[in-house]
């Protein structure tokens, strides 16, 4: 009953982290192409590295260096890595955490550094390709113009704008649509906690099996 259980904990382990492999490469080599092709630019001046594709190809990294941690303990049944594994799930979860309760205290912080940062940035827009792909990229998804309309372009509006007059300011709908997928949000960042937890609780079943299993084979 105990081998059975091992190799039951080993296995399920082992295709849980492969398939987390197999989506860290997929979001790894998305965040590459952007970065290649450089059609998402950098909207906060005072932090050029913070685009899409430089986010997109650390978490893609850390999402394969802890998922391969998982599948070689699992699968070797090497107490050393699966504890590994389960310190880097924690510490990832801790920080997640950490950084939701740090966003809802410093909500309004964030959102005047945020209005901030996207004045600077709409100055830079003829003279800096990068922002001037950002904002492009973000008034075409958002259907947006300007931080609060047309009136911050003084100069020529560009052609991303929306044709209508009356359209609303990137903030005003950058908000909008954050609180109208916070559902979504919040449903997926729920999924990914669940899914760190059942990955942590698998690491340890399978770490105190292999114990049980040394001792009954008097190992």
């Amino acid at each position: 009953m105990g081998m059975s259980s091992l190799k039951l904990l080993k296995y399920v382990l082992f295709f849980f982290n492969l398939l987390f492999w197999f989506c860290g490469c997929c979001i790894l080599g998305f965040g590459i192409y952007l970065l290649t092709h450089n059609n998402v630019g950098a909207l906060f001046h005072s932090l050029p590295s913070l685009t899409l594709g430089n986010v997109l190809v650390i978490v893609g990294s850390i999402i394969m260096v802890v998922a391969f941690l998982g599948c070689m303990g699992s699968i070797k049944e090497n107490k050393c890595l699966l504890m590994s594994f389960f310190v880097l799930l924690l510490i990832i979860l801790l920080a997640e955490v950490t950084l939701a309760i740090l966003l809802f205290v410093y909500e309004h912080t964030l959102r005047k550094s945020v209005a901030d940062g996207l004045t600077d940035s709409i100055q830079r827009y003829h003279s800096d390709n990068s922002t001037k792909a950002a904002w492009d990229t973000i008034q075409s998804f958002l259907q947006c113009c300007g931080i609060n309309g047309t009136r911050d372009w003084t100069t020529v509006i560009p052609a991303s704008c929306p044709s209508d007059p009356r359209v609303k300011g990137c903030y005003e709908k950058g908000i909008m649509w954050f609180e109208s997928n916070f559902l979504y949000i919040g449903i997926i960042t729920i999924c990914v906690c669940v899914i760190q937890v059942l990955g942590m609780s698998f690491a340890l079943t399978l770490n105190c099996q292999i114990d049980k299993t040394s001792q009954s084979l008097g190992l």
